[in-house]
Parts: structure tokens; sequence; C-alpha cells
């Protein structure tokens, strides 16, 4: 398993905190150290949803304007590669391919804790 995000993020925190609690090893992914690529999030994107990858309400959206382009999937994963910080954090791999954006621990319960801890 995976967490992707940044380290001083709320929601990375929470998440982390979670995964410690219930014993599930993961290692952590910075953004800030290791950006992440067009190809890494094209891939989350088809998996999970623009919708879903894409963090609308945070202030680097609304400071780029963004809301106020009209951007196909393309140019919105791009702008996330080059602001990492656009994408909905934390971002965790799991599983068999599997991805999740944001946190929620109603979500982590049922989808971390009913799996494999290892």
């Amino acid at each position: 398993m995976k967490i992707y995000g940044i380290k001083n993020c709320g929601s990375v925190k929470k998440a982390m905190v979670f995964m410690e609690c219930e014993g599930i090893e993961y290692e952590f992914v910075d953004f800030k150290k290791t950006p992440i690529n067009v190809d890494k999030i094209s891939i989350w994107a088809n998996k999970i949803g623009m919708d879903k990858l894409l963090n609308k309400k945070g202030t680097t959206y609304k400071k780029l304007g963004l809301g106020e382009m009209t951007l196909d999937d393309a140019a919105k994963v791009k702008f996330m590669s080059e602001n990492n910080s656009l994408m909905k954090r934390p971002i965790i791999e799991y599983g068999d391919d599997e991805v999740l954006a944001g946190f929620d621990e109603g979500v982590y319960e049922i989808t971390f804790v009913a799996i494999d801890k290892s």
C-alpha cells in the first residue's frame, strides 16, 4: 500500500494515523519530494474519475483560475502534474491496483480493515 500526499496536510495525517492504529503497513510518497507525473495521474483518473481526483475546492485550483477555463481531461492531468497540490489528498494505492482519493474514515473502515493488513 502506498499513501501519496503532502506530509503536513491534515487529511494525509489522518490517513496515516488511521493506518497506524489499524496496524496497516504503508509506504508514504511525498509529492514535494517525488512529484507525480502525467502517466501516474492519468492511471488514477481512469480508475477513480476526474471528479474524485481533482480538488476543485483547494486554494491552488482557485489561484490558477482553473474554474474559469474550459479544460479537457488531458489538460487537467497536465495541470495536476505541474501542481500536484491540485489533487485530492491523500491518494492511496492498495490491493490489486485499486485507488482511493481523500480521507473518509467510514470508507477506510470498510475498505482497509476488511482487506489483508499487509
